[in-house]
């Protein structure tokens, strides 16, 4: 029986209010509420979640990968290294009836190191202790992973700042949670 964290919320789409609580052991830092509903609404004014492709790493308790579904995703990938955080996914991605989100276990670099695929969204939140994320943005601008038009977005804490990267085109900050959007040129 996982204990529990504290109770998270899908902030929109078809599963909208939906809450669910995290088991204690993860490893992971969720994205808080706010900062992910602040998030959704800034892409909602960008894209058309309807019928995307995306990429979740680093996804944690899949919550990111919960708010692309719920809005009408066609497909998410969530790549995370924790059994744990894997097993949790699973069990929501059974409760909920998702069929379209796909969770691997796999070293994020790794992962797009080998990766084929492209994606019109690829969301990382990597460990903010993390060293050299800057590894993670050339990797996904310089992998072809996006589509034409694509976004890259990073969330990070305030350690970081890319805003003389050429292909940074946004920044916001929610509370200590700062997120870099990307695009390819």
């Amino acid at each position: 029986m996982y204990k529990k964290l504290h109770t998270m919320r899908i902030v929109s789409g078809k599963f909208k209010g939906m809450r669910f609580e995290p088991p204690r052991d993860i490893t992971a830092r969720p994205t808080t509420d706010f900062a992910k509903e602040s998030l959704f609404n800034t892409l909602g004014n960008i894209i058309d979640f309807e019928g995307i492709n995306v990429l979740d790493l680093f996804a944690g308790t899949g919550s990111i990968s919960y708010e692309f579904v719920s809005r009408g995703a066609k497909d998410v990938t969530a790549i995370e290294m924790s059994m744990t955080q894997i097993e949790f996914v699973k069990k929501m991605c059974s409760k909920l009836k998702i069929n379209n989100l796909h969770v691997y276990r796999s070293e994020v670099q790794r992962f797009l190191d080998k990766c084929k695929e492209q994606y019109d969204i690829i969301f990382a939140d990597p460990p903010y202790q993390m060293g050299n994320i800057e590894v993670i943005i050339e990797s996904v601008l310089n992998g072809k992973l996006l589509k034409d038009n694509g976004i890259f977005i990073l969330e990070h804490n305030k350690e970081h700042s890319f805003i003389q990267h050429n292909n940074l085109f946004d920044s916001r900050r929610y509370g200590n949670v700062h997120f870099s959007f990307f695009r390819n040129k």
